[in-house]
């Protein structure tokens, strides 16, 4: 008989996956050292909270500080691949934490809508330490991937659930560094329940900024798109050199709500004029854009307000500026 309630367990390396010389080591450890089965082993209830089978894969096995396009690309090629097979009814992947923001967001933006849960776990401290949060996070992981409630990309770190979109690191070191800010989290795990504050949304909604099938995603050669921030005593010297050496998008963590400062006001209307887009985000913790009323439809040779934080902004220029080549 096939079982068809199995849930997949993606691993990518990360702090989860860390290990120190010793037990007391919560910094100054080495991560992405223990393959996807380790981690299963840590948690020996783990088939029973998923009610059904578990199957594993070790996509990658990297501190989350270096994913880059290709490891991105691999695992959404590896997520449609399991997603469509009916013996499986979520994923799990584990991942650091360091980047898990920016990997859920491109997830979110990528799959296909109605995608079965697909849900990211990580870990504050290493496999190794005394008071190690991994096998904890993993088995709320997957009991969030079976709850019936479960959609779209989600996030579960410290009893938390969080949606993709929301979802930051806010904290270097505290076991509970994820946040939805001013959105709140989506729910909580409690003894292996899912308590539900807020319904999650599917994968894609709002419109994904890839429409196309992930098998066409290219592994390499991505748009370059910077982040560049505007602050006190800024000017345009960074963003013409990046126009210099061939930017190709740039997005720009502005202060308050939206804010330029006027040095740096120019050197955009070049990027602009270049025909290279620019998007407008803040570098606020908390909040979004708010449009003046009255404010004229966005044009061309102006920069693009986006109701994203800086570096998800950029994932999803990126992903605009792959559409357009069509």
């Amino acid at each position: 008989m096939v079982n068809s309630n199995n849930v997949v367990i993606l691993a990518t390396g990360g702090t989860i996956a860390g290990t120190a010389a010793h037990a007391s080591q919560a910094v100054g450890y080495t991560a992405a050292q223990l393959g996807v089965e380790q981690l299963l082993a840590a948690v020996p209830d783990l088939g029973e909270v998923a009610g059904g089978g578990l199957l594993t894969e070790q996509v990658a096995q990297l501190d989350s500080k270096d994913m880059d396009a290709a490891t991105w690309v691999a695992l959404a090629r590896r997520c449609v691949h399991w997603l469509a097979r009916d013996d499986v009814r979520a994923l799990v992947i584990t991942h650091g934490t360091d980047t898990l923001e920016e990997t859920a967001w491109f997830l979110q933006q990528v799959l296909p809508s109605g995608s079965k849960p697909v849900v990211l776990t990580c870990a504050m401290r290493p496999a190794t330490a005394l008071l190690a949060d991994g096998p904890q996070n993993l088995r709320d992981a997957v009991a969030c991937a079976v709850d019936a409630h479960a959609a779209g990309v989600l996030v579960v770190a410290a009893g938390q659930v969080h949606g993709a979109r929301a979802v930051r690191k806010l904290h270097p070191y505290r076991v509970d560094a994820f946040s939805s800010a001013e959105q709140g989290v989506l729910g909580w795990v409690e003894e292996g329940q899912v308590r539900w504050q807020q319904r999650p949304v599917g994968a894609a909604a709002g419109g994904a900024a890839w429409p196309g099938d992930v098998a066409n995603l290219p592994d390499s050669d991505w748009p370059w798109v910077e982040v560049v921030s505007s602050h006190a005593g800024c000017d345009g010297c960074a963003v013409d050199a990046l126009l210099a050496q061939g930017v190709q998008g740039l997005v720009v963590a502005a202060t308050g709500n939206g804010s330029l400062h006027r040095a740096l006001e120019p050197a955009l209307q070049r990027a602009l004029h270049k025909r290279v887009p620019v998007w407008i985000s803040t570098r606020c913790g908390e909040g979004q854009l708010v449009a003046a009323q009255g404010m004229a439809a966005q044009h061309a040779s102006q920069p693009r307000p986006v109701d994203l934080p800086p570096f998800k902004a950029r994932i999803s220029l990126q992903l605009e500026l792959l559409a357009q080549r069509g």
